[in-house]
């Protein structure tokens, strides 16, 4: 299905937030996730079902000092 990520539109296998990150190599445990300007809690990644068209960022977190 295509979907826009960070602005990109891509084909995706993945059906759910949890396995799109798992599809493009990203720790969810880093990562803040905004479908269609919603922001999804880690806690619904295994759960939330994505759709055809959606628009999703992806933010990551970046420590330093």
């Amino acid at each position: 299905m295509k979907v826009k990520v960070n602005g990109v539109e891509i084909d995706v296998m993945a059906d759910t937030i949890a396995k799109l990150l798992k599809e493009l190599d990203i720790n969810p445990s880093r990562v803040v996730v905004e479908v269609n300007l919603e922001i999804v809690k880690r806690a619904y990644f295994e759960q939330y079902k994505i759709k055809e068209g959606d628009s999703i960022e992806i933010v990551n977190f970046v420590g330093g000092g």
